[in-house]
This record gives C-alpha cells, sequence and structure tokens, in this order.
C-alpha cells in the first residue's frame, strides 16, 4: 500500500461501510455492533524444521457471529497481518450477507512463505497451526469453517480436516470444518473455479442491465470487449479464461509479480498461465511486449479491469490516472478508500470486491451443505431426469415424424451432475445478488456507487438480524 494513504486496511473497509451507514441513516448502536470485531485469535507456536526450532504466527478473526458458522478463507503469506486478517473477516460478514449465504465472517492466516518449505515440512506446520485453531474454539463444522485463500487450497484444507478429525473422532460432521477439499476427500466439483466463475456470472448479469452499462460507458456484451487482469492466480485465471473462451472478451494485458505483458491484439490466457507454471514469471513469454514495471499497466486504456493481486493495488497515488470504464474487484480490497473516492468523482464504475468475489464462499456453502448432508448433489434425482427427458425426446419425435438431432437429443435427455447444479445455484446466487444491489443503488438518491449499494444491501440484512433476535 502506497505509504501516502491516510488508511489502514481495516479502517478503509470501516470507512467504506460508513457511506452506507449513514445513507441508510442506521442508528449509531446497531451501527457500531455490526462494525465491531467479535474476537481476534493470535497463535505462536515453534516446529522443528530441518533440525532447528522455528517459531510461526498466525491469526484468526471472527468479524460476527449473526449467523453460524463463520466463514473464511486461511491465507499462507509472509505479508499477513492482524490488520489484514481483522479486515477481510469484515468483508467476508458482508460479502455473505450480500449474496444471502447463511455464514458470519471470519478469516485466517499464517506468516509464512509456502515457497520456502517442502511439502512435508509444510504440512507439519499446517497440522501445527490447525491443532492450535481447534483447541482454542476457532475451527469447527458448527461455529468456524476457513477456506482456501492465497498461498493454500486443495491441499492444505485436506490436511486440516484430518487433523480436526483426529482431535474430534466423534464428530460425524468433521468433514465440514472446512471446505475447498480435494472432491475424493468431500469437496465439492466445482469449487476451484467458484470464484472466476463467479466473477464472470456477475459481469454478465452487469451487462443485462441497460442503464448500468450505460453508466460506465460501455454497450452490448462481453463480447469484444478488452480486459486487463492483474494476477493470473486461481481467480484471475479462471476468470479470465471463461471470459475468453466463453464469452469472446479479449484479454490485453496481464500483470504478475515480474512485470506485465501486453498484446493489443489479445492474449490466450490458458499459454501465458503454462509459462508462469513454467517459469515462475510472465518474462521470456513469445507474443507479446514484456513491461518491467507492471503496475504502470493498470493505468493503460481498456473496457474492463480486472485486479485480481493483493490489496492496495489503487491507491489515491495512481487512481487519477486509471482508464478503465469499469473496475471489477476479483480481489479482497484492491482498491483503497481513497482511491475509490477519487474513482467515484471521476464516475468510473466499480462493482465491489464484497460482491464479486462471493462465489468461492457461495461454492463452500454448497460443500458445507454437502458435507452435512452426507449425500452429494444430484445422486438421487439425476437418474429419474435422464428417463423423463427421454421420454419427452420421444414424444417429440413421435409428434413429429423426424429424429430430433443428436446433439438435441443428448442435451434433452441427460441428467444435471453435481458440477451442472453447482454452476447453476452460483450463476443464480450472482445473479439475484447483482439484481438486489442494482436497485439499492437506483432507488436510494443518497447512493450512486455499485459499493455503497453492495454494503447497503448487506447491512440492512444484518440489521434486521439482530432486531429481529435482539442483541443480549
Amino acid at each position: 500500500m502506497s505509504t501516502n494513504e491516510q488508511w489502514s486496511f481495516s479502517e478503509s473497509v470501516a470507512q467504506m461501510t460508513e457511506r452506507a451507514f449513514e445513507a441508510l441513516g442506521l442508528d449509531a448502536g446497531v451501527a457500531g455492533a455490526i462494525k465491531a470485531c467479535d474476537a481476534v485469535l493470535q497463535v505462536r507456536f515453534p516446529v522443528e524444521i530441518r533440525g532447528r526450532i522455528e517459531t510461526f504466527t498466525g491469526w484468526r478473526a471472527v468479524h460476527s457471529t449473526h449467523r453460524l458458522p463463520s466463514k473464511g478463507g486461511i491465507r499462507f503469506a509472509p505479508i499477513v497481518s492482524q490488520d489484514e486478517v481483522e479486515a477481510l473477516a469484515a468483508l467476508m460478514t458482508y460479502k455473505c450477507a450480500i449474496v444471502d449465504v447463511p455464514f458470519g465472517g471470519s478469516k485466517g492466516g499464517l506468516m509464512i512463505d509456502p515457497r520456502d518449505y517442502e511439502r512435508a515440512e509444510m504440512q507439519l506446520i499446517t497440522r501445527r497451526f490447525t491443532r492450535e485453531l481447534a483447541r482454542k474454539g476457532f475451527l469447527s463444522p458448527a461455529t468456524n469453517v476457513p477456506a482456501p485463500d492465497m498461498g493454500t487450497g486443495e491441499r492444505e484444507m485436506a490436511w486440516m480436516m484430518d487433523t480436526y478429525r483426529t482431535l474430534h473422532p466423534e464428530d460425524i460432521n468433521h468433514i465440514a470444518c472446512v471446505t475447498g477439499k480435494p472432491v475424493a476427500h468431500g469437496g465439492i466439483r466445482g469449487r476451484i473455479e467458484a470464484t472466476g466463475r463467479g466473477i464472470v456470472f456477475a459481469l454478465r448479469e452487469f451487462f443485462r442491465h441497460r442503464d448500468d452499462i450505460e453508466s460506465a460507458g460501455l454497450s452490448g456484451s462481453l463480447d469484444g470487449k478488452t480486459v486487463i487482469i492483474q494476477g493470473l492466480g486461481n481467480v484471475g485465471y479462471h476468470a479470465g479464461k471463461i471470459m475468453e473462451q466463453e464469452d469472446g472478451a479479449k484479454v490485453i494485458a496481464i500483470i504478475e509479480r515480474d512485470g506485465a505483458l501486453v498484446n493489443e491484439a489479445g492474449l490466450t490466457v490458458e499459454s501465458v498461465r503454462e509459462h508462469i507454471v513454467r517459469t515462475g514469471g510472465v518474462s521470456g513469454f513469445d507474443g507479446a511486449k514484456h513491461i518491467e514495471d507492471g503496475l504502470s499497466v493498470l493505468e493503460l486504456a481498456c473496457d474492463i479491469l480486472l485486479p485480481a493481486a493483493l490489496e492496495g493495488q489503487i491507491t489515491a497515488a495512481n487512481a487519477a490516472a486509471i482508464k478503465a470504464k469499469l473496475i471489477c474487484e476479483a480481489a479482497n480490497g484492491p482498491i483503497t478508500f481513497e482511491a475509490d473516492e477519487i474513482l467515484n468523482q471521476r464516475k468510473i464504475v466499480v462493482l465491489p470486491d464484497a460482491y464479486v468475489n462471493a462465489g468461492g464462499v457461495t461454492v463452500s456453502y454448497f460443500e458445507w451443505v454437502r458435507n452435512l448432508a452426507h449425500i452429494r448433489f444430484g445422486r438421487m434425482e439425476r437418474r429419474h431426469d435422464e428417463r423423463r427427458g427421454q421420454h419427452m425426446a420421444a414424444a417429440l419425435e413421435s409428434m413429429t415424424g423426424s429424429n430430433l438431432p443428436e446433439i438435441v437429443r443428448d442435451e434433452l435427455v441427460r441428467g444435471a451432475d453435481e458440477l451442472d447444479l453447482v454452476r447453476s445455484g452460483l450463476d443464480d446466487t450472482m445473479r439475484l445478488a447483482y439484481q438486489q444491489i442494482s436497485e439499492e443503488r437506483h432507488r436510494n438518491e443518497r447512493i450512486s456507487d455499485f459499493r455503497t449499494a453492495a454494503y447497503a444491501v448487506a447491512i440492512k440484512k444484518i440489521a434486521r438480524s439482530y432486531l429481529d433476535i435482539g442483541v443480549y
């Protein structure tokens, strides 16, 4: 984050929510209860690594328990801090409310660079961190459920789940203590791509609303739109690939740690990703111009800017130079509060992180429900739906006297599998949430931007919970 910024990450989130409180005229006491972080756990623990003792520091913040369990990722990174974890926990509270996922907000982090350790060492460290969380009441299928985040994935979630199981062998729902697990160990199909695909669903819904499109100076659909992506990790990769392959968008620049690739004719996301996996960066990629100062590429003209890296990338220092017509916050907190104020003054449309990247927690919710039900989605109805489709196809062929095209018949008689149902549920969730945000933005004359509208939607739902059941 720029040293010229006035606010820390958590303060920046608080300032953004304050705008929504003011727009809603919410009672100060209720607003204070919503903003407050319920609890923060800090742990320090030793682990023997390569014959010497190393001490690690980690956190787990619980922002809200108005719904249980509290939900939020675990990130492994050298830059993790308590302020960051508290800010992300607050974002999770609002995020879950926006998309009607019945969770409170939580977040965790361990100060570590996973690249410095071998697989066996990472397993040892992860399991020890998990024990610290579980023993102090910050890990449970009923009260606090982590998921993958920066620096973690299916592997770490499997280790955490297995560690919890050994500590609580009597808990028949132990598999639900984390989400984002491998499919073979209770995970759900579609979870890895969920955040990226959710971003695309959000953009598709945006382009269905003519007034909103026009406010960004755009028209039509995603087809042909120029896109700049910052960060080709899991989220940026899946969002970019889906936009490119399924919607016809043109990715003209990709920003990574070692610079950026720019090609006005378009980059193939899959090819760039393969190069990054093979070499560790974008440098040396054929068919594009490499720019060492990657952050400067945020300022290139494009239709859609997709910051999918770290928080605090668009600040007061560069907000005035941003030329994108639409910014879609794929990462958490990529725009600081001061930068957001500047972008609003410049009438640049921003789809906020609290809505845009909610696909991950939405599909985590599906996985959690699946784990508690102890049955995969579609198991009971899929073959029934296939038989019904076969009867419909046969009826159509009988009525018309001709055979249906094979591709039509195959699609008609195919029953939905778990991935189909997950994507359908995610699409429905992102559509309905966008419609609520857009309606709030147009209905409330004190709200002009999508971020404030999204927070207003969330705050009204959370406040209703407090008012309905009381505060005690």
